[in-house]
């Protein structure tokens, strides 16, 4: 049956975190919080409130370091690879699951047998393990709202151990999203171990696989299969702000 088109996007819900431009936003790996500037000339005043005719504003903003961001393995190479070439597709088959880090030594690491247990628990009640180019979104616990404001240079946050990339890779997972500022130790000496694995980087490159970090997802919306949309700017670099859309898979009847 085709699905019922009016039905489809109700119910949105979005999992990013917005630009501001008041320093509410989350920073990591040293950005200065995104800027919105009002643009003023000898004649020209670009805000109402102020007494121009309409507001004109500059926004300056680092990708991999202000809010929600999606990146693609042009993050890594030496020859550009941009994001809106790679990411020519915007609609997938996505899993929610709910991770706690584990304590190793100082760090807090989520290990690959959390994310498969997780996976596991959800096979009898979703269809999503049997879909190819599928997203996952990994929410880290505890979920609390502090998430969407955090400074996050120099804390050593939670990430995820290379495992975890090599196993989604094989699990053909295309699109990897979760709340961290980054799949890998902030400080790792350059590794990029977890990227590196899930783009199988550099033997067998992954062209269309990308990662979203800085989502937030709410603790009202549970664990399961949904339908995600990716949004992202049209912008020629490795990684754009973007936007990341759940739909509830109720809305759509097959």
């Amino acid at each position: 049956m085709i699905p019922l088109l009016p039905n489809l996007f109700e119910k949105p819900i979005p999992i990013s975190l917005p630009i501001t431009g008041k320093n509410t936003e989350p920073t990591c790996f040293g950005a200065e919080s995104p800027k919105l500037e009002t643009i003023i000339t000898n004649n020209f005043i670009g805000s109402v409130a102020d007494g121009g005719f309409c507001n004109h504003r500059k926004l300056t903003l680092t990708p991999h370091g202000n809010g929600t961001h999606t990146e693609c393995l042009g993050h890594l190479t030496a020859t550009p690879l941009h994001i809106n070439q790679i990411l020519d597709c915007f609609f997938f088959p996505a899993l929610l699951i709910s991770v706690q880090p584990q304590t190793t030594e100082n760090d807090f690491v989520i290990k690959v047998s959390s994310i498969q247990k997780n996976i596991e628990n959800q096979k009898h009640t979703s269809y999503w393990y049997k879909f190819s180019k599928k997203a996952l979104i990994i929410r880290t616990l505890p979920n609390d709202e502090s998430k969407k404001h955090r400074q996050y240079t120099t804390t050593n946050p939670p990430y995820f151990e290379p495992a975890v990339g090599e196993f989604l890779a094989h699990y053909d997972v295309m699109h990897w999203l979760c709340d961290l500022p980054s799949v890998d130790k902030e400080s790792d000496g350059g590794a990029l171990a977890t990227h590196k694995a899930f783009w199988q980087y550099p033997h067998n490159p992954r062209l269309k696989a990308t990662i979203t970090e800085l989502i937030f997802v709410p603790n009202e919306i549970s664990d399961g299969f949904y339908w995600l949309y990716l949004q992202i700017i049209n912008l020629e670099n490795d990684a754009s702000p973007s936007h990341p859309v759940l739909y509830y898979p109720s809305n759509f009847t097959f």
